[in-house]
């Protein structure tokens, strides 16, 4: 398969699952890379979380913030969000790390305001900014974003979202104005991850570790249904949108990085094609790198 034939296929899969997407897959050895769109602005929604990782790992391994260090999580004016500590009801304490790993396994937005208070948008940005992600930039929480769906949804609350309209108007979905990237920078992180060069290998490991430990199956991993192929990666979602990025790794070795970001016109919270296609186009995608 040639690159021109796979991307062909990826953009037949978008336009079949009724999305709008665009991807990068980068071999992480060899550089070969196949692009779809690959440096259009997108919102990261919870994709973001890998950014807020590694600054957190780069703060730890410079000395200035303790893991192991215990964090006190009350249930009044935490993030809410369907999992982890954003479902709980009783307090709770958690290590630095223990919170970064129900951010990254289950998404918990709770978990992630948490450590974004130890850490800081900024020293999130410069992290970014230090390895060379320039359309990569955090602009504001995972709480704020979602008071910010609250109040651009108006009165009606949830219900209006079924609302082409009001969907429209959201700032969560404008990367001008919300947390954003591309699918190149985050291939770009992912690598800078997986060879060491963002974080020691010390840090860089447990940041593979966590990602490994991902539970949800229904995106990126389900294209790659194989005992012996390892997926690690960060999903991302808001209203119409439907993102993951990860490293997809062979048993001879090959590493591959991909970033699929989707829009649909459609809705509806659960469109079970809109998922699968992102395992679909990276299948595609590493298998024409794979291939090479």
């Amino acid at each position: 398969m040639n690159v021109p034939d796979a991307t062909d296929r990826i953009r037949a899969a978008f336009a079949d699952a009724g999305v709008t997407g665009w991807l990068h897959a980068l071999d992480l050895d060899s550089g070969a890379q196949l692009d779809v769109g690959a440096d259009q602005p997108v919102c990261t929604a919870s994709v973001h979380k890998l950014c807020l990782l590694v600054a957190l790992h780069e703060r730890a391994a410079a000395g200035h913030l303790d893991l192991t260090e215990a964090v006190d999580c009350p249930p009044d004016g935490r993030t809410p969000g369907p999992t982890g500590l954003a479902a709980m009801l009783d307090t709770a304490r958690l290590s630095l790390r223990d919170l970064a790993y129900l951010m990254m396994t289950v998404s918990d937005n709770a978990a992630a305001d948490l450590l974004l208070d130890r850490v800081g948008l900024e020293t999130v940005n410069r992290t970014t900014a230090r390895l060379g992600l320039d359309a990569t930039r955090a602009v504001e929480s995972f709480g704020a974003m979602l008071a910010g769906v609250r109040q651009d949804a108006g009165p009606a609350g949830a219900r209006a979202l079924a609302d082409p309209h009001v969907i429209a108007r959201l700032r969560a979905l404008d990367p001008a104005r919300s947390n954003r990237s591309t699918p190149r920078d985050m291939t770009r992180l992912l690598r800078a991850v997986w060879r060491d060069e963002a974080c020691t290998p010390e840090h860089g490991a447990a940041i593979r570790r966590v990602m490994g430990l991902q539970v949800w199956p229904h995106r990126l991993a389900s294209g790659f249904p194989f005992d012996d192929v390892h997926v690690a990666g960060k999903t991302g979602s808001l209203p119409t949108l439907r993102n993951e990025v990860g490293v997809v790794e062979y048993p001879d070795g090959g590493r591959y990085a991909v970033a699929v970001f989707t829009r649909t016109a459609h809705t509806a919270a659960v469109l079970p094609a809109a998922d699968a296609v992102i395992g679909t186009a990276a299948r595609i995608a590493v298998d024409a790198l794979h291939h090479r």
